[in-house]
């Protein structure tokens, strides 16, 4: 049983990237906008309470092909109006000076960035690990799983080995042709370590949950891991 405080004093931490280089492309990469309004409100409207915070701290770098047109949702519409939550984006806590203990779970949005920044940093490994641990929930969304490659269990094995998971799939890295851009295939490398790595179609939402690890495929499954990343935070079923 996860040991929560009562709902309206539900404290999340969401991680976000610091990286921008999109490889060695001179473009741009960062945090997935819609990946992190959506989620954001889904839990913030239901009144959690919600600190954010990146490995450099400060303002974290937007990927901008997620401010394109056809990228767009209701929750994009809301955030380009929030000029609180921009603000708050804008001044991430430093994630070094961050600790679990003051929060009831976590949330790791996607976007390229995580591939580069969050698959090898030590500060971050350390979190998710004390999170995991201390049998709070851990969520992650299309990119972000990359985070999850290099955690250990309490028994040093890979933390996601024998566990269900999904993530950004290489036929939909295909599709955006950053396959040769980026340092590593997501799926392959979830499967090297050991996980049951499942997949649906491209493009659509599709969320694994094994325990308290929650994972989703893409940027439609970005809701769906906000809602589950709830109910496992208030024990329900």
């Amino acid at each position: 049983m996860i040991n929560h405080k009562k709902i309206n004093k539900m404290k999340i931490l969401f991680v976000l990237t610091s990286h921008s280089a999109l490889g060695n492309t001179g473009e741009k990469t960062g945090f997935w906008i819609e990946e992190f309004a959506t989620p954001y409100y889904v839990l913030a409207d239901a009144g959690a309470e919600i600190t954010i915070a990146s490995p450099k701290g400060g303002q974290p770098p937007v990927d901008p092909k997620s401010e394109l047109k056809d990228a767009q949702t209701p929750s994009t519409e809301r955030f380009y109006k929030d000029k609180e939550l921009i603000d708050k984006v804008g001044c991430t806590l430093k994630l070094s000076d961050v600790n679990q203990n003051d929060y009831d779970g976590v949330f790791y949005p996607g976007g390229h960035g995580p591939l580069w920044d969050l698959a090898t940093d030590k500060t971050s490994i350390k979190l998710i690990e004390e999170f995991y641990n201390h049998q709070k929930p851990i969520a992650f969304v299309c990119h972000s799983p990359a985070a999850l490659i290099n955690k250990k269990a309490k028994n040093g094995e890979p933390l996601i080995k024998g566990k269900h998971v999904t993530s950004f799939s290489n036929t939909e890295e295909e599709a955006v042709k950053l396959t040769k851009v980026v340092p590593f295939m997501l799926e392959d490398e979830l499967k090297k370590k050991g996980a049951h790595y499942i997949k649906s179609d491209d493009w659509t939402s599709h969320v694994k949950q094994d325990g308290l690890l929650i994972t989703g495929q893409n940027p439609a499954s970005s809701e769906a891991v906000a809602k589950l990343l709830l109910k496992t935070i208030k024990g329900e079923k």
